[in-house]
């Protein structure tokens, strides 16, 4: 292909692509905009109910799965291998605690970690795999904001310290394998609503301090991670890795 044909640059046809997280918020549109660029898209998520829906809208795969379990990753990988590869792994699934640092039990601890890391680095090492044989992949890995910077007054230290961790995961598997053809970015959203932060962007006291912390004085709009992920996922990005972008409306450049 082409690094000048426009018309295809972006496109995903005959790919497949996996997305953790996929029941709701940016897991379900990261899913949409994979399959509206052609892919064939393995929707994971514990909830099957609304993968089951997802997948007969968008025409893909859906995976009942647990993230944290070890079988679950592994009947995941083996799903999306029955149709012949896996270009694309977006890690999206994750989860948070809000308690501050002094009140964080070693079991909340655990539990983020376990999620937000152990098993993107899991994943990660799985798809990997298959990709490193096929000699390409794109693994795309949602961080945050907080991967870069502390949560000051969100209260969430496991959270930073496992998306800190994804960052520098990222990194490292991007320089093991950049001369196998497999490419490892991450992207690092700001304030987006999903379930998770749903509450918070309600708040009008948290939305006050928001607009004086980001540049862009507002939360993300769903629409906005677009670019991002179509980049990293497609041969637009085929000489990206190792990257971590921020869309986040200015708030790690301020």
């Amino acid at each position: 292909m082409s690094a000048l044909d426009e018309s295809t640059l972006f496109r995903l046809d005959g790919r497949t692509a996996i997305v953790t997280g996929a029941s709701s918020g940016l897991g379900d549109r990261f899913a949409r905009v994979l399959a509206g660029a052609g892919a064939t898209v393995v929707a994971a998520a514990r909830r099957r109910e609304r993968i089951e829906r997802l997948a007969g809208e968008i025409n893909g795969i859906a995976v009942e799965c647990d993230v944290t379990d070890p079988d679950g990753r592994a009947h995941l990988v083996e799903a999306a291998l029955e149709t012949g590869r896996i270009d694309v792994l977006v890690n999206n699934a994750g989860t948070v605690n809000t308690d501050r640092a002094e009140d964080e039990t070693p079991a909340d601890v655990e539990r983020v970690i376990g999620t937000n890391l152990t098993a993107v680095f899991a994943l990660c090492q799985a798809a990997g795999r298959a990709m490193l044989e096929q000699g390409h992949g794109s693994i795309v890995n949602i961080a945050s904001v907080y991967g870069l910077v502390s949560s000051e007054r969100e209260r969430a230290a496991s959270y930073v310290a496992s998306k800190h961790g994804v960052v520098g995961l990222t990194r490292d598997f991007a320089v093991q394998w950049a001369r196998k053809g497999v490419r490892v970015n991450a992207i690092a959203p700001g304030f987006f609503r999903s379930e998770m932060t749903a509450a918070r962007i309600d708040d009008e006291r948290w939305l006050e301090w928001m607009r004086n912390r980001v540049p862009f004085g507002r939360p993300g709009r769903e629409a906005e991670l677009d670019g991002a992920l179509l980049f990293l996922a497609s041969d637009a990005s085929s000489y990206v890795t190792g990257a971590v972008i921020p869309v986040d409306g200015g708030m790690t450049a301020a």
